[in-house]
């Protein structure tokens, strides 16, 4: 099914232009070179739509990679997984960036400050694609419908449209709510246009996160039924499980239980593990992949941009270590590489024995942040498919790696870091079958295997590095665990000290950007910014 809805996706079909969003503004409408009347006449306009969609996570912009929709944002940074990715892991223990781009530096600290233009970004980034998801959502009602002369099978069909448009809304206000915590909230019912948009409080969007996904989970689709690339119950279950497992942290209140239920839901829908770990992370990773429960669907051809899988693998790559074996022959830009903390997480820094473990290069230690060659080199996504084949890549830069925003691993890793953490309805043994199912792919023998004494909760924050690393949970994970912040846990360059210092708790969320604040008199800007 990949290629249906991958091939409309990248094919351009945007109908509306996204420049309404240059200020991160919540409560406007989208401007359009068409009137929603003609875009919305018929159920292929609506289809048409919901593609949209799906198009501004995987697309800088509806003109091409050269343009981003992101005012202020150059359009090379403007992607949604490039700036979901810098904001969970240069942050943390997992990668440093030797670039010197503004705001990179204080990335690599820790420390960003309230006019970061990457956090901007992805804080914009998210924001508009709650727009164009309120938009599609005031258009879709059974009163438009019923307007537009769509009834029977058609309206069936954009009633499903609809409920994935609100789980695409919200991911991205669960993106919002884990990192900046406070920001704006409007919905399809605000008016637009009339007054600025109210700021919420971090307990209450999780509230009405929660409350959206478990309204929508009777009209999407059945777990891996729906077109390749598209939200259905298992998304919808493997949002809540995350949601749920961070609970405590966005409201004070554990939830460790409802996570076990939900992660459960989605183990018990069919999915399994891909046999080789490598190969969920290569070119071809749409075919015979019952792990992947939704994912961002690149084309190397049709849909490039400077983000997304293309900035995994050319940010980690430079020309020494070949870039045509990487599926990118004139590739590699050399900047993002590991810091000492996760090489050392494997019993074999080149991955003889734990194979999950992927390196290049002779010294994990950095001591130059701008020295590309000080850390060692994550060789884990590739523009290459499980059998040697490079796919088409425009000028030999672009990937067709479809990015997993959710899969099966780290649902078994939900289960079972809830289970130790003392959440009920669960069963220690069968974290233990899931914790060693994923060792055992990783190992490709039992000998990774462990008993069930070693199942604390400490634990699982280290095999969800070794399951999960680079995939843009690690800054979650370390705020759950208490290691974000403070000085229990140091990683090299934490806190701008090479050997790494302590910060503050504050920063265990981002700032609101100041210029939101300027723009937007509701707001008041997070403690300690």
């Amino acid at each position: 099914m990949k290629n249906s809805f991958k091939t409309i996706l990248a094919s351009g079909i945007l109908l509306l232009s996204l420049n309404s969003c240059k200020k991160g503004d919540l409560n406007v409408l989208p401007t359009n070179d068409v009137t929603s009347a003609s875009v919305y006449a018929t159920p292929t306009g609506y289809k048409q739509s919901l593609v949209k969609l799906y198009a501004t996570y995987a697309l800088t912009s509806s003109t091409g990679s050269d343009n981003s929709d992101i005012g202020g944002l150059n359009s090379g940074f403007a992607d949604f997984l490039r700036l979901f990715w810098t904001s969970q892991e240069l942050v943390t223990d997992e990668a440093i960036c030797a670039w010197g781009d503004t705001g990179i530096p204080e990335l690599d600290y820790g420390t960003p400050s309230v006019d970061n233009q990457f956090l901007r970004g992805l804080y914009s980034r998210s924001i508009l694609q709650i727009t164009v998801c309120n938009e599609f959502l005031r258009e879709s009602t059974p009163e438009k419908l019923a307007s537009r002369n769509i009834t029977g099978a058609d309206a069936t069909a954009i009633a499903k449209y609809r409920a994935e448009a609100r789980f695409l809304r919200a991911y991205q206000y669960w993106v919002l709510l884990d990192a900046f915590g406070n920001p704006p909230f409007v919905t399809e019912n605000d008016d637009i246009g009339k007054v600025a948009p109210k700021q919420i409080q971090r307990a209450a969007l999780f509230s009405y996160v929660e409350s959206e996904l478990k309204a929508i989970e009777g009209d999407l689709a059945d777990p891996r039924t729906n077109e390749y690339g598209r939200a259905d119950k298992g998304a919808d279950w493997a949002l809540l499980a995350r949601l749920y497992l961070n609970a405590q942290v966005y409201t004070g209140t554990a939830k460790y239980t409802e996570a076990i239920t939900y992660s459960s839901k989605v183990i018990a829908a069919g999915y399994s593990l891909k046999a080789n770990y490598m190969d969920l992370f290569k070119a071809d990773n749409n075919i015979n992949n019952t792990e992947n429960i939704l994912t961002i669907n690149y084309d190397g051809v049709n849909g490039t941009n400077y983000g997304g899988t293309t900035f995994l693998i050319n940010a980690g790559i430079n020309a020494d270590m070949g870039t045509a074996s990487y599926g990118v022959p004139n590739g590699g830009w050399g900047g993002n590489r590991t810091r000492q903390n996760l090489p050392a997480l494997f019993p074999d820094a080149n991955g003889s024995a734990d194979k999950r473990g992927t390196f290049f290069g002779a010294k994990s230690a950095v001591d130059e942040i701008g020295v590309f060659t000080d850390g060692l080199r994550v060789t884990k996504f590739k523009n290459v498919t499980s059998t040697g084949v490079t796919p088409a890549s425009l000028n030999g830069t672009f990937s067709s790696l479809d990015f997993a925003l959710f899969r099966l691993a780290e649902q078994y890793l939900i289960y079972g870091e809830a289970v130790a953490r003392g959440g009920s309805g669960g069963n220690a043994a069968l974290a233990l079958t899931y914790v060693n199912a994923l060792r055992q792919r990783a190992y490709g023998n039992a000998n990774g295997n462990v008993t069930a004494a070693a199942l604390t909760v400490d634990f699982y924050l280290d095999e969800r590095a070794r399951e999960l690393y680079w995939e843009g949970h690690r800054r979650t994970d370390l705020v759950r665990y208490g290691k974000f912040a403070g000085s229990t846990y140091l990683w090299p360059f934490k806190g701008g000290v090479k050997a790494g210092t302590s910060i503050p708790a504050y920063r265990n969320i981002y700032p609101i950007p100041a210029a939101d604040l300027i723009a937007n008199p509701n707001l008041v800007q997070n403690t300690g910014y």
